[in-house]
């Protein structure tokens, strides 16, 4: 994994390289989202952003609340696809984006890609009124996912993806380890929420742990779903006994 105190060579070149609150926008912080521990401390202290940046954390901690904002004030629709994709079924999002300056690499790839697991099936219906030849609704939920990846695979910039574990199998989310390196050897900056220790292994990320204490950077040993994966796997009695 990444280490903190390593020379960044490569921050001037990122599409975001810092997310921090807007000077002329300022939220509150008693009200929702930014009274949310990892919101308020994304408020109060900033974040830098990697190549690869994971985003980790119980249900609740805020994790899709930081990167819809961050993909919506980087000019990506709230519910998923590119830069030129505008569709909107309801809108849910919180106005954290509202609030946030980013600082961008100076000539950074500006392409862009937002990926939600929530709303993949609204992008996708979407993308088949749009586009002529459409199969991702022909195919598995896992297998359209990846082929929405693989068919962008030319868009250099801004990666997020938010849970998409929740369309992939094992197997899957190893092939989408796969592709979300090459798109950063290639240039472009990934930013991906998971609950998947799988996906949480993406080589080279900066791991960032949500939880009430707000955005901790952690080793991916220490995270606390890694250990309870790890214990389960090795003995799932100790952990189904108490409950049945």
């Amino acid at each position: 994994m990444a280490r903190d105190d390593a020379p960044d060579t490569r921050a001037w070149d990122r599409p975001v390289r810092r997310v921090t609150e807007h000077p002329l926008s300022p939220a509150d912080r008693t009200v929702w989202p930014a009274d949310i521990p990892a919101a308020r401390h994304l408020l109060d202290h900033g974040l830098d952003l990697g190549d690869a940046t994971v985003i980790v954390g119980a249900n609740g901690a805020g994790k899709s609340t930081v990167v819809e904002a961050i993909a919506e004030a980087f000019g990506l629709n709230a519910e998923g696809g590119t830069r030129h994709v505008f569709h909107e079924t309801r809108r849910t999002s919180s106005d954290l984006a509202e609030h946030l300056q980013l600082a961008r690499g100076a000539g950074a790839p500006r392409g862009g890609v937002f990926l939600r697991a929530e709303s993949m099936y609204g992008l996708f219906t979407y993308l088949e009124s749009t586009i002529p030849g459409s199969t991702l609704h022909l195919r598995s939920h896992g297998e359209a996912f990846l082929q929405f990846c693989e068919e962008r695979a030319g868009v250099r910039g801004l990666w997020i993806l938010d849970e998409p574990e929740s369309a992939l199998s094992f197997e899957s989310c190893l092939a989408l380890l796969v592709h979300l390196r090459i798109m950063v050897e290639a240039g472009s900056q990934v930013v991906l929420s998971t609950h998947s220790p799988v996906l949480a292994a993406l080589p080279g990320a900066r791991i960032l742990l949500l939880d009430e204490d707000g955005i901790t950077p952690t080793a991916y040993d220490d995270l606390p779903f890694v250990r309870h994966h790890r214990a389960f796997l090795a003995s799932p009695e100790r952990y189904l006994r108490p409950l049945f």
